[in-house]
């Protein structure tokens, strides 16, 4: 029998560098981007600021003791009226972990410190194919199709 706690969701603070470092392999891992959420790390003095900051939020899900989830998501403050928007950048959890309610504990989660930082919506991207994230979201909000575009800034 293990003395740790059962699933606990909760937002990463400047300190726990060790725990914004594993999201990020994680990440690499689940999305098979290992060079991009691997290859160059941010210094510990950067994770600190943009943990420390007003416009990024990091949530984990932690199950007796091992990070299985994780979320990124920033926080775009509007210019039309006093408020902002959520936008959940990357949200994964292991495979091993999965339907079992932690991608929506993130999700649920994420709400309250949206609604503690005075936002209207959360808003998040899918992937076509993707169909076990599309479940997801349509579970939990409205869908609307849109076109993405990237545009080179050089």
């Amino acid at each position: 029998m293990t003395n740790a706690p059962p699933l606990s969701v909760r937002r990463l603070l400047p300190d726990d560098l060790g725990l914004m470092t594993t999201m990020l392999n994680l990440f690499g891992d689940i999305f098979g981007e290992e060079d991009i959420y691997r290859g160059a790390q941010p210094s510990p003095d950067y994770l600190r600021n943009l943990l420390g900051g007003d416009y990024f939020i990091a949530l984990v899900a932690i199950d007796e003791g091992t990070l299985v989830g994780g979320l990124a998501a920033y926080e775009l403050r509007k210019f039309e009226r006093e408020r902002s928007e959520i936008y959940i950048y990357d949200l994964a959890v292991a495979e091993a972990h999965r339907r079992r309610g932690i991608a929506t504990a993130l999700i649920e989660e994420l709400k309250t410190v949206a609604a503690a930082r005075g936002a209207y919506v959360i808003f998040v991207q899918a992937d076509q194919g993707d169909d076990p994230a599309i479940a997801l979201y349509s579970k939990l909000g409205e869908r609307e199709d849109v076109l993405h575009f990237d545009i080179a800034v050089e």
